[in-house]
């Protein structure tokens, strides 16, 4: 039994792996393959059935790159991430998952999951140079059937909140959490662990407010662990300035790929005019030649929407109106969000839109921190033997500074555009290399101290006892002089961030004198999260997922702030610093935390380009 006579679970691993979505999944899967005889276990805040941002379903698979027919080569992918990211990527991480993420989608088939075909050619149904379409409703119970017949214990509901570590040989050595159901403390000791927790939505204000605060673009749930576990024991982090903005469909954030590549929509202001276009030469002040770069890098094209719209010129709309006439079109519109996003149905239902009749309204999202979309911050990595520069060469393939700790999806930075198939993808080549550690270096069992154990058990529970000692002085409400909330602490950390680090209500703008002062205020917020309460173990998880959330927007300020240039206009503005700066910011940005100390250390790494 452990403190205040609750149950201890402790579990012992070779392998652990954090985080049951994608990437979770591959890792479980590949680790049995090349650890026959290890043990192998999966640990999901939520249920891996329908955990991570595939939860609801997906109906492309964004990452295939067609070697089989020669439509492309892993050169090919990591051009294309380079430009969309501007010049800032890991090409050695990309090219890694790039010549295997094929093999994972043949996978994918075998295991059940229905693929459109052109019915010309037999080829898997493009919808873009990257995108393939899928019936993809199942797609994450599917995978997840995999990973569960892989593993050798699947827990599931466990909020893992810190990672331990063995202090006398420097490595990893496990991971702490609880029970979101019962409430037990769990500790898993392991001679490897795998982080492929998500990245950070609700780091920053979203739109959608009041009864919609959860109708986000990223899975609300996803809370910053990705970020949070690494940095909590000093693991270097790389471009965590690097966060996305989604053009989206309004208010329901339904996605708009498949609209623009399968059923060549397109845009226009409000006035019905074409708008990109009038802004070239005023992004090219910007960006130089970049904007001359086909495709038109993401965060361009989101710049161009923000500046017709501060013209006055809005609403941006998607034009469906023309596509909606053929009725084959008209029904893969509709069915693209039924298999993934039915709350963008709905909200059309409600406003009485009909796409075939009325051309929707797009807006832009607010900022969310990802290693797996179009942006890719995360963890600095070491890179495949094979393939990777000698400065990013250090150990075993996706370890991170932190010995015996892996990562992948999310958690992993400098790999824009990976998406699904290319993060289950990277927590196959994170597990193949984990294994291989343990089988080289980690084979002894690594020593967690018990007083540190205890002493994260307290921290983890406090906020109930925090909570049942101050309740009693309120008299009414919720509001007490005691404690805060966890909605409380998120609406303030939203406030902060939006206002301060380039969210919505500034329009993406920030400078160094706003950057600062968000972190006094961050500074405060760390502060009073030591008094806050939860009334139960839901608000207790809700505690833990504003605590991982609150580290990761430190991170991301810092980063934002040491980055004295505007590398990425449409996603967010240096106001002090608003060009493109490739003599001296042509370079990743990495920081290191010291949790005894609290300081961080910020530096700069090369950014080598290996395909030509």
């Amino acid at each position: 039994m452990g403190l205040f006579g609750r149950k201890t679970v402790t579990v012992d691993a070779d392998i652990l792996v954090i985080g049951g979505g994608m990437a979770g999944t591959g890792a479980t899967y590949e680790s049995r393959y090349w650890g026959r005889d290890l043990k192998i276990v999966c640990v999901e805040k939520a249920n891996i059935e329908r955990s991570g941002a595939v939860a609801q379903g997906l109906y492309a698979i964004n990452c295939y790159m067609g070697m089989q027919w020669g439509e492309n080569q892993p050169e090919d992918h990591v051009r294309y991430a380079r430009n969309d990211l501007m010049g800032l990527v890991r090409e050695d991480l990309g090219y890694d998952i790039a010549r295997h993420v094929d093999g994972t989608v043949h996978k994918f088939e075998e295991w059940g999951l229905p693929m459109m075909r052109d019915p010309k050619t037999g080829r898997y149904q493009r919808e873009g140079k990257w995108q393939i379409m899928i019936h993809g409703e199942s797609y994450k119970p599917i995978v997840a059937e995999a990973a569960r017949k892989a593993a050798s214990e699947v827990h599931n509901r466990i909020m893992v909140t810190h990672l331990l570590m063995d202090q006398k040989a420097k490595r990893v050595a496990g991971a702490v959490g609880f029970n979101v159901r019962t409430g037990d403390y769990c500790v898993f000791r392991a001679k490897a662990v795998i982080v492929c927790a998500g990245g950070a939505s609700h780091i920053f204000k979203p739109r959608s407010v009041g009864e919609g605060m959860g109708r986000t673009w990223y899975a609300p749930w996803s809370s910053a662990s990705a970020y949070a576990l690494p940095i909590q024991v000093g693991a270097k982090m790389m471009q965590m300035e690097n966060r996305i903005v989604l053009a989206r469909f309004k208010d329901g954030y339904g996605p708009v790929g498949a609209y623009f590549l399968h059923l060549k929509t397109y845009t226009q202001n409000g006035y019905g005019e074409e708008y990109e276009s009038k802004w070239k030469e005023h992004t090219r002040a910007l960006v130089g030649d970049y904007i001359d770069h086909h495709p038109t890098p993401t965060c361009l094209r989101n710049h161009a929407f923000l500046q017709e719209v501060a013209a006055g010129r809005g609403p941006i709309r998607m034009v469906t109106t023309e596509a909606f006439q053929d009725p084959h079109k008209e029904t893969v519109g509709w069915e693209n969000f039924l298999g993934m996003t039915i709350g963008q149905a709905v909200v059309w239902a409600s406003q009485n839109i009909d796409p075939k009749y009325i051309n929707p309204e797009l807006t832009t999202s607010e900022p969310y921190v990802m290693g797996s979309h179009a942006t890719c911050s995360g963890a600095w990595a070491s890179g495949p033997e094979d393939y990777a520069p000698s400065d990013y060469q250090w150990g075993y393939n996706r370890m991170m500074t932190v010995d015996g700790l892996f990562g992948a999806g999310d958690t992993i930075g400098g790999t824009a555009h990976k998406f699904s198939s290319g993060s289950f993808t990277e927590g196959r080549i994170a597990a193949k290399a984990a294994v291989r550690y343990v089988m080289e270096k980690g084979k002894a069992q690594p020593e967690v101290s018990d007083e540190e154990v205890r002493e994260l058990e307290r921290t983890i529970f406090q906020p109930l006892e925090t909570y049942r000692v101050g309740r009693n002085e309120i008299v009414a409400g919720t509001v007490s002089p005691s404690y805060i909330l966890p909605l409380h602490g998120l609406q303030r950390l939203e406030k902060i961030m939006d206002e301060y680090a380039g969210g919505i209500s500034t329009n993406y703008m920030t400078n160094d004198k706003l950057l600062n002062r968000g972190l006094e205020l961050l500074k405060m917020l760390k502060e009073d999260m030591r008094q806050i309460g939860a009334e139960d173990l839901h608000q207790l998880q809700r505690a833990w997922e504003l605590q991982h959330r609150l580290l990761a927007s430190e991170s991301v300020t810092r980063h934002t702030l040491y980055r004295e240039e505007t590398r990425w206009p449409g996603y967010y503005y240096r106001g002090d610093f608003m060009k493109l700066d490739d003599e001296k910011w042509h370079c990743f940005t990495l920081s290191r935390y010291d949790r005894k100390t609290g300081e961080w250390t910020m530096e700069k790494a090369p950014v080598y380009h290996i395909v030509d």
